[in-house]
């Protein structure tokens, strides 16, 4: 079955016995290589499978980075510390729009100047922003930064850097602003599948053009797939393009763990969770 612990430690041998290098976001910006995976998981939820995975790679000698949450399903200090000294690298997955929109709400629900609104929201998720990583750096080193989607949301967490730069907060990456993915195939696992472009919010391989356009709507974010890049349904397509040596040298995978389970039950639930999920971010998106 896909999405499940064993078929995520096939897709990881299967890449490795081609030649691929697994790489950090860090790494990938400190050094270079010929054909690697920049290895990323999205902790949203469900830490412990975030730490099963940090098991599996480090039993296999790889290692990639792991993005928390500042929230109370996300956010687990004992969980964090053991991944890191697994090897593996711990950044900081912000959505902290999201977290300035719920403390501005009582104070301007209704702004007629949208410029003026968004300008007032920045000023107080850069203060959360700040505050948040600095909590993260306390338990670990943090050099990388990831947006979360917060689809629910219609502010996305990258117009922060519209107005400030990371890297005057001690941060030398985000993957969607410091990977050319006209070079790069990304594949990301939201939707619990690896082609859900249909509903899939914000993980799409586009926003270094957010500094200089503001919050354009999600079709701008979302480009189409280069035709020089394959697509995939199922995990085992993966395995299959990989064996045959039908992927290109140069990719970024994005997994979430809390899909990923060997057990009946969660795995039950997840598969019909997220298909509900995904009907109403598909309606979400033509909405928008």
């Amino acid at each position: 079955m896909d999405f499940t612990l064993s078929t995520y430690r096939t897709l990881i041998e299967t890449l490795q016995q081609q030649g691929f290098s697994f790489l950090s976001l860090n790494e990938f910006i400190s050094k270079s290589t010929e054909r690697f995976i920049i290895l990323r998981h999205d902790v949203d939820s469900l830490p412990a499978n975030s730490l099963r995975f940090a098991r599996i790679e480090a039993e296999i000698g790889i290692k990639g980075t792991y993005y928390f949450r500042i929230v109370p399903e996300s956010f687990d200090e004992k969980i964090i510390k053991e991944i890191y000294s697994l090897g593996h690298e711990v950044g900081y997955h912000y959505e902290d729009f999201v977290f300035a929109r719920q403390k501005a709400k009582d104070k301007r629900q209704k702004e007629e100047n949208e410029v003026e609104y968004e300008r007032h929201l920045t000023e107080i998720a850069i203060e959360s922003f700040a505050e948040n990583l600095e909590r993260l750096k306390k338990i670990v080193p943090v050099k990388t930064i990831c947006m979360h989607g917060s689809p629910m949301s219609r502010w996305d967490s990258r117009l922060l850097w519209k107005y400030y730069d990371y890297r005057d907060f001690g941060i030398i990456g985000e993957p969607y602003f410091d990977v050319n993915f006209d070079e790069v195939l990304y594949l990301t696992d939201t939707g619990r599948c690896w082609d859900g472009d249909f509903f899939n919010v914000r993980d799409k391989a586009a926003g270094s053009r957010l500094k200089a356009e503001g919050n354009p709507p999600p079709s701008a974010l979302c480009p189409p797939p280069s035709a020089n890049f394959p697509e995939f349904h199922s995990t085992f397509d993966i395995i299959k393009a990989a064996e045959k040596r039908q992927l290109p040298d140069k990719i970024m995978m994005t997994f979430h763990p809390q899909r990923w389970t060997d057990k009946p039950v969660p795995w039950v639930r997840e598969l019909v969770y997220q298909n509900i999920k995904n009907v109403a971010k598909y309606f979400l998106l033509r909405m928008r």
